[in-house]
């Protein structure tokens, strides 16, 4: 069954919207005569000044891969890659040579794709990897001038993750 709505009847000045024009132009007049008398300030220059000691622990930025000092801590099982609302993860998996000693019970991701115009920092890929392979770093300014260089490859987010120490990866640890 539908329901019907009632519109509101709008007055003349409602219908030509004056009264809504000139209380934005009383807000935009107020924050002029407080600018004026030095009331405000710039709360950041951004470029010279980055909010990188001030980011919450919480705060989630671009998604990186971290190793072991011996090995790749993927093993390729694909959680990050099927748990992406975005699609934004791409992997190929690979065996590992015989020789390894890891041969046996693990694979290695082969390649390893990240399309960071895509990637909507939702924290997934981090949550779900058993290995603690993927991290998120505390980045929040990820540039690129084409599309092409937007997205990382394996060794461009080994580059960007470095070396796990203890449970925390070398970078992100508290200084």
């Amino acid at each position: 069954m539908a329901y019907t709505v009632p519109r509101p009847k709008l007055t003349f000045a409602e219908k030509i919207y004056l009264p809504s024009i000139v209380a934005g132009l009383m807000i935009t007049i107020k924050h002029f005569k407080r600018m004026l008398q030095g009331k405000t300030h710039v709360v950041m220059q951004y470029p010279e000044e980055k909010w990188d000691k001030s980011l919450p622990a919480y705060y989630r930025g671009a998604p990186t891969l971290v190793k072991d000092h011996d090995r790749e801590r993927c093993v390729a099982c694909q959680l990050c890659e099927f748990i992406c609302p975005p699609r934004a993860i791409t992997i190929k998996p690979g065996e590992l040579p015989a020789q390894s000693k890891f041969a046996k019970v693990e694979k290695y991701p082969k390649e390893f794709e990240i399309d960071m115009i895509r990637c909507i920092y939702c924290g997934l890929c981090e949550e779900v990897c058993p290995e603690q392979a993927i991290f998120l770093r505390k980045d929040y300014a990820i540039v690129g001038t084409s599309r092409a260089e937007m997205v990382h490859d394996k060794a461009k987010l080994y580059e960007m993750g470095g070396v796990m120490e203890g449970l925390v990866p070398k970078w992100n640890e508290k200084k």
